[in-house]
């Protein structure tokens, strides 16, 4: 194979500086006419597709910004794969249930929104997560070639996010990071869940009502305090701490919680993700409870799932599209001037009411 041909040759074969070719890429409208079309079509005769790293040389950057993510369903996907290219067509009336509640997730829509984004701004996105190794390579290797960085939580350790963040603009998504140095993009996770409780309460008259979910990363942490802050306001009994579910996992993969056999039923669930309420939902669909005559079960975030479960789940939406739309301008602002502050952005969130706190169907 034949040695591609790079940024230099381009620049000898029309005669011009590297900075020129990677200007006319990069930035055609600050390029002659006349010169941007030697560069074209010298670059046409060589063969010549521009890289990151040759597009940035004219100013020092890539052109591309990055986003460290997760995906809950790496291991299913290595576990379901196989199927061979070119094989046999086949036929089937449905997939799984369960598959339509494993895309979109909340990273999939926050992950969408900046992707328009960087459209718009007319720059790629380059996306990557945790090796299965739990290295750092990965990130490194990403931060090496974009301008900027966006983070999912408990995704990098913070030394790690310390380094890079000393090079390229970071941005800490959900939650806000360890280092205050550091800008990030959340939501009203405690007046959302707070906001969803006193509805329970003031208009559908529940007087037990139990928090399930973790409490790391913070995000959990602040949806619990609102649901404490609203309890509290009724002058119910304030819990201490909230139900921390099990977890199984699925023929799928997918890792599902599960609820005590002995536990008692509260007169609603509020679930610290819509994960957890839907999980919730089958588990008492299994035992014969009837939601929400029996049990009110609640969510957070607002995953398509939820709209389409039955009964529609009662959740708190998080505005993700805007979250990643926010991020990539938050992290455009810090790539023109290095020297900005942090910036700690926290989107408004909306309650949906459905049909699983008691709310009639549309």
């Amino acid at each position: 194979m034949a040695k591609a041909a790079t940024v230099y040759d381009v620049a000898r074969h029309a005669g011009v500086s590297i900075a020129t070719v990677s200007m006319a890429f990069r930035r055609p409208d600050r390029v002659k006419q006349s010169t941007r079309d030697l560069v074209f079509a010298s670059a046409q005769a060589l063969h010549y597709v521009p890289s990151a790293s040759a597009r940035g040389l004219a100013d020092g950057r890539t052109g591309v910004l990055g986003l460290f993510s997760f995906d809950y369903l790496l291991p299913a996907a290595a576990a379901t794969a196989g199927a061979e290219p070119g094989g046999p067509i086949t036929f089937v009336r449905e997939y799984p249930d369960e598959w339509c509640r494993e895309f979109p997730l909340y990273v999939d829509e926050i992950q969408r929104g900046m992707e328009l984004a960087c459209w718009q701004h007319d720059y790629a996105l380059m996306i990557g997560g945790p090796s299965r190794a739990g290295g750092t390579d990965t990130v490194t290797d990403i931060a090496g070639h974009v301008d900027g960085l966006a983070v999912f939580p408990q995704t990098l350790p913070a030394d790690a996010l310390e380094r890079i963040a000393g090079r390229i603009p970071v941005v800490a998504v959900s939650e806000p990071p360890q280092d205050d140095r550091l800008s990030h993009v959340t939501v009203d996770n405690r007046g959302g869940t707070r906001a969803v409780t006193e509805h329970l309460i003031r208009d559908h008259g529940r007087r037990d009502l139990l928090f399930v979910g973790g409490l790391n990363p913070a995000e959990g942490r602040a949806r619990f305090a609102g649901f404490r802050d609203a309890v509290r306001a009724a002058g119910l009994r304030v819990p201490r701490k909230p139900l921390v579910p099990q977890t199984r996992v699925t023929p799928s993969g997918r890792a599902a919680v599960t609820l005590p056999d002995d536990l008692t039923l509260p007169e609603a669930f509020v679930c610290a993700t819509d994960d957890v309420a839907l999980d919730i939902l089958d588990i008492l669909a299994a035992r014969g409870v009837r939601v929400p005559e029996q049990v009110a079960v609640t969510g957070f975030d607002g995953i398509v799932a939820g709209r389409v479960a039955r009964p529609a789940l009662t959740t708190v939406r998080q505005p993700m599209p805007e979250m990643g739309r926010l991020v990539v301008d938050v992290l455009l602002r810090h790539i023109a001037d290095p020297a900005r502050p942090p910036e700690f952005c926290e989107l408004p969130v909306q309650v949906v009411l459905r049909e699983s706190c008691g709310c009639p169907p549309r």
